[in-house]
């Protein structure tokens, strides 16, 4: 049994992640921290978890933590994130990291869209990036993963194979993205408050999300270009699921059915992604880790949709899979 730790258990990523885990035959969770001083029982933090696992949330170092687990899911912040990592990963521990933190390649980039500076720069670059469709020979061999966002999660899989076979252009392309409100976090926040959200439909983070270098930079290692993209993610008054709809130049005059060959193709042997001919919806993935996704040509513009669920295929049930390639386990263990 590999011992689990999990940082940052009180979010909905962390509870998703605990109830995988719960399920998973290798896997033994040990240790759930969190900042919180008056250590609660984690089935008081997450009432699902009732009688599930009788841990306390613990506020303790990295060094301590290290003694008692074999691997570690960090649900922590930016920042917060990497400064207790580093140390669990100078002791060789095995890491699957849910923030940015080492999503992007340079520590510039890092600093231009999250600030201040990076805990653990010596890294930066050297991470793998946890999407298992693309990196899978580079999870397997590594120690430290970070987890990709949900968002690029359902950009990248519907744009990266039509970018890398040539068939749309790395310019101008138009990333559209719905998400459920529970993509903003468990913290209360104003726009997430019930009759603030409920029954309204709005934009935020024109042209400033945090998930776009990280969108830019993975399409441009499809590409083998440096992508210009418009990303725009929206809010929807639903628990969770996200929809992404991409607009992209064709190049040539490919077909539909060409498109969805080619999707068909890269993913034939891909356990979690399905090409589906009908235009699919958040419902269909939602409490999976699925990505269904699907592709139109319309004029001069291939237009992709694709949905995941953002606290699974988006979040913990991508950090499960890694879990699996890094350890040798079946890719869908606990996730079927």
């Amino acid at each position: 049994m590999i011992k689990i730790g999990i940082l940052g258990a009180t979010g909905y990523t962390a509870l998703e992640l605990i109830k995988i885990l719960l399920r998973h035959p290798e896997a033994e969770i040990v240790a759930v921290t969190s900042r919180q001083a008056d250590q609660p029982h984690v089935g008081d933090t997450h009432h699902q978890l009732a009688g599930r696992l009788d841990l306390r949330l613990e506020n303790c170092e990295p060094e301590e933590l290290a003694d008692r687990v074999d691997c570690v899911f960090s649900c922590l912040p930016h920042a917060a994130s990497a400064s207790f990592i580093k140390p669990l990963a100078d002791l060789g521990k095995r890491v699957i990291d849910f923030s940015a933190d080492y999503r992007l390649r340079d520590c510039e980039t890092y600093v231009a869209w999250y600030g201040g500076t990076h805990p653990d720069p010596s890294r930066v670059g050297r991470v793998p990036y946890g999407l298992p469709e693309w990196f899978r020979e580079e999870i397997k061999k590594a120690n430290l993963i970070a987890n990709p966002g949900c968002y690029p999660t359902s950009a990248i899989l519907a744009l990266a194979p039509l970018l890398k076979a040539g068939v749309v252009a790395a310019e101008d392309l138009i990333i559209d993205s719905k998400s459920g409100v529970s993509g903003a976090g468990r913290t209360p926040k104003l726009g997430t408050l019930f009759p603030e959200c409920n029954e309204s439909f709005s934009a935020y983070g024109v042209g400033q999300h945090r998930h776009s270098p990280e969108i830019q930079q993975l399409l441009g290692l499809a590409s083998g270009t440096h992508p210009t993209l418009i990303f725009t993610p929206h809010l929807v008054p639903m628990d969770r699921g996200i929809l992404t709809t991409a607009y992209a130049r064709l190049v040539g005059k490919p077909s539909t059915s060409e498109l969805l060959d080619l999707l068909r193709e890269t993913y034939r042997a891909e356990p979690f992604v399905q090409v589906v001919s009908h235009l699919p919806a958040t419902k269909d993935t939602s409490h999976t880790n699925f990505c269904h996704v699907t592709a139109r040509v319309v004029g001069d513009r291939a237009i992709t949709i694709s949905v995941i669920d953002n606290l699974i295929k988006g979040a913990s049930g991508a950090a499960v899979q890694n879990f699996n390639l890094l350890y040798g386990f079946p890719e869908t263990m606990a996730l079927l």
